[in-house]
């Protein structure tokens, strides 16, 4: 398909302006080919990978649609989960921006209702809700449908798998049969094609054709770990690549509780995600996650439509899904919009049948990785740091800790002494100019290494029974050989012959 810019998609210039304030140009193939159709008050079947921008795709011909004049509820957006719904609703509220009038609000379970009535109340023409709230307000009296022109069902497969076929069928019944309906799903199994032939009118399919169903920018690589190792083998991958922000995906909910505490544990911060949580605990967890407060996110499936955070490194299936469907939106979380990302799979005995089935429904070929050994480990977080005290020495900013290690030289610390602690706490305190060109002439040869050599020496195995942290033992390490290592000419007596 040829690329297309959105200013030659027929849209107004309010729209245009705030796609041009979220700093894009071209369409992505999906919003090329959706846009237009939808322009025109069609039925559309959208179906393309996760993180392709089909939220964009239906979300832009839905304001385009709407009248800011009319205060009822024109457009019903359904989502699967509560954080999808309140993602999908950042996105309208971002599009929207320059559209006077044209307000949109989410409705989920787990909110305050008063919340959500008075959004209502103030004449909200756009709802995106998870389809259990939404007929809560429908039988409330507090939604009402009559004057819907659209209908958006978004991950419309995923609200099959959860049980809300029911509900939607509900739904679609209460809104008039002129209405545009429209499904947006990754894949389209055979009770989403019955729904398609039952609640929509000639509809037109918008398919995204591709040799494989996930993103080739992700580097898929699989581990094989007996479930014993797994988290030695986490931690260890998790080091080696020096990963800053990932999702790590497990089955069962105590799992989820059971590795956040092993990663805490172990120096790692990370979080839980799952269906037991409380909505607020849920937001707090989430809101910190993308801010880049938390590393890691460990969750459950139900996670996996409901986050769009940028820069995810890596997304680890710590246990396979039970669907190879759930593969694929798993680690869409990662490599999207063109970024690379990799996706860590970890399986053992019965799960490499899984791991076929999953490679036939992606139509692509998993690589076969080994957990790195425990000194490719440390060489790497030898590596990490010799960074960091590099990027410090070439800074140049240690106007904070140039008296503290002076007064260290000045009471008889050697630079033998001085040198490994400064190195240990380089990522907290910046090592001083002067005392670092004095290490770096008495010391040519890099004492570092040396040292790294000795905090190796003293470094107990890690795993479950011994969770201490390589930073834990770094520093205590560092202490006392700052005590044991004083100059000795200080401490000589003074009538010695």
């Amino acid at each position: 398909m040829t690329p297309k810019l959105f200013s030659e998609l027929g849209l107004s210039p309010e729209i245009l302006k705030a796609i041009d304030k979220l700093g894009f140009e071209q369409a992505s193939p999906i919003q090329a080919a959706a846009i237009p159709v939808l322009m025109t008050g069609k039925d559309i079947v959208g179906q393309s990978q996760t993180g392709s921008g089909k939220t964009a795709a239906f979300a832009i011909p839905a304001i385009e649609k709407t009248d800011p004049a009319n205060r009822a509820v024109q457009v019903l957006i359904l989502c699967p989960t509560r954080e999808l719904a309140v993602q999908v609703c950042e996105e309208v509220h971002k599009l929207a921006f320059f559209k006077r009038g044209i307000s949109a609000l989410p409705i989920y379970g787990g909110q305050s209702y008063d919340r959500q009535l008075q959004g209502l109340r103030q004449g909200a023409q756009i709802v995106i809700g998870t389809p259990g709230r939404v007929m809560d307000h429908m039988e409330r009296g507090t939604l009402r449908l009559d004057q819907i022109r659209t209908v958006i069902l978004d991950e419309a497969d995923v609200m099959l798998n959860m049980g809300f076929r029911e509900d939607i069928e509900f739904i679609l019944r209460a809104t008039p049969p002129a209405r545009q309906t429209v499904f947006f799903s990754a894949t389209m199994p055979r009770p989403i094609r019955e729904l398609i032939e039952n609640h929509s009118k000639e509809p037109q399919s918008v398919r995204i054709e591709q040799q494989a169903m996930t993103v080739p920018s992700i580097e898929q690589v699989y581990f094989e770990v007996d479930r014993r190792w797994k988290v030695e083998a986490l931690t260890r991958l998790i080091d080696v690549n020096d990963l800053k922000l990932g999702i790590i995906f497990c089955n069962p909910k105590r799992m989820v509780d059971e590795l956040v505490e092993h990663l805490n544990t172990q120096g790692y911060s990370a979080e839980g995600l799952h269906g037991d949580m409380s909505q607020n605990l849920r937001d707090r967890v989430m809101n910190k996650f993308r801010k880049s407060g938390l590393k890691f996110l460990v969750a459950t499936d139900v996670a996996a439509r409901g986050i769009d955070v940028d820069d995810i490194e890596v997304v680890v299936n710590y246990d396979l899904p039970y669907d190879p469907e759930d593969y694929v939106h798993r680690i869409g979380r990662t490599g999207r919009a063109g970024r690379s990302g990799m996706a860590f799979t970890f399986v053992s005995g019965r799960d490499f049948y899984a791991l076929l089935n999953i490679e036939r429904f992606t139509r692509s070929r998993l690589q076969r990785g080994f957990i790195p050994s425990r000194d490719e480990v440390d060489e790497a977080r030898a590596n990490v740091r010799l960074e960091k005290v590099r990027a410090t020495l070439e800074g140049g900013e240690f106007d904070r800790q140039e008296r503290a290690v002076e007064r260290l030289l000045e009471e008889g610390y050697d630079t033998t002494t001085s040198s490994p602690p400064c190195c240990t706490y380089s990522a907290a305190a910046r090592l001083p100019s002067r005392a670092a060109s004095r290490l770096r002439h008495a010391m040519p040869h890099g004492p570092h290494l040396r040292w790294h050599r000795l905090i190796t020496q003293t470094l107990p195995p890690r795993g479950p029974r011994n969770p201490t942290s390589w930073r834990q033992v770094t520093i205590n390490a560092s202490r006392l050989r700052l005590v044991r290592r004083r100059n000795p000419r200080r401490h000589q007596p003074q009538n010695c012959a």
